[in-house]
């Protein structure tokens, strides 16, 4: 059974990136050259998952974690005026931070969950939990994108991992819980066996547990050019997409 199962772990880490790329793209596409396009926000769910999870993957992985979080923290600041002219229309939006800024939060929160459950599985956990509470508050009060649910994705995929045994349980749980419950947002009336069900549109986010559970644990191709391309193509296309929405060119 081990054997067969592992065949289907067909993703690597490049590939999961290509995914939540492809998929973030058609989300800041939706909100600039193609607004009104609801089906674009719909697959867009799929993106910030599926970076969080990469994000806690990097930091179990990662081999010198000031480095890590200062990369994280550089792009946060390049990827700032392009966001802020995507969601505000200006340079400045002190109301709205980039998920950069999210993730170097995140970061911060994970090492000290991870220093606590290094010296024991129990205390790591209520440390973990303590973190997700502050992590909440911090991300409320920064304005980061995707506010404390944004942290509270990437402590649950790091939790996830310290428990391989319920690790998919605990994904599937933390992901409806945050997306159906504290995010809400838009939903749409779909027609099932003659009844109306409201289909919230962060529902969707819950597919990204798709390439997540089809990831076989390689980082895959590519190296340190294919690294930082992944964290360029953030600011770059949002910059792109909001001039020429500026411009007026839309789909």
């Amino acid at each position: 059974m081990t054997v067969q199962r592992s065949k289907f772990k067909c993703l690597t880490g490049a590939g999961l990136k290509i995914v939540a790329m492809a998929c973030m793209f058609l989300d800041h596409a939706g909100w600039t050259v193609a607004f009104g396009a609801q089906w674009l926000g719909c697959v867009g769910r799929i993106a910030f998952p599926l970076f969080a999870f990469m994000v806690a993957e990097g930091y179990c992985h990662t081999r010198n974690f000031k480095r890590y979080l200062g990369r994280m923290f550089l792009f946060a600041l390049i990827s700032e005026i392009p966001f802020n002219l995507m969601t505000g229309g200006g340079l400045l939006n002190p109301f709205h931070q980039n998920v950069m800024f999210t993730f170097c939060l995140a970061l911060l929160l994970l090492r000290v969950a991870d220093k606590a459950w290094q010296r024991n599985w129990w205390e790591g956990l209520l440390v973990a939990v303590f973190a997700g509470c502050v992590g909440y508050g911090l991300g409320m009060l920064t304005f980061v994108d995707y506010n404390g649910c944004g942290i509270l994705t990437v402590l649950a995929f790091w939790l996830a991992r310290k428990l391989p045994r319920f690790g998919w349980a605990v994904q599937l749980a933390a992901l409806a819980w945050i997306n159906l419950e504290l995010l809400g947002g838009m939903s749409y009336i779909v027609e099932f066996m003659g009844r109306e069900l409201w289909v919230p549109q962060q529902a969707f986010a819950l597919l990204a547990l798709i390439p997540i559970w089809l990831y076989n644990g390689q980082r895959g191709p590519g190296g340190r050019k294919w690294q930082y391309f992944v964290y360029a193509f953030y600011p770059a296309h949002i910059l792109i997409l909001s001039l020429l929405a500026l411009a007026g060119i839309s789909l």
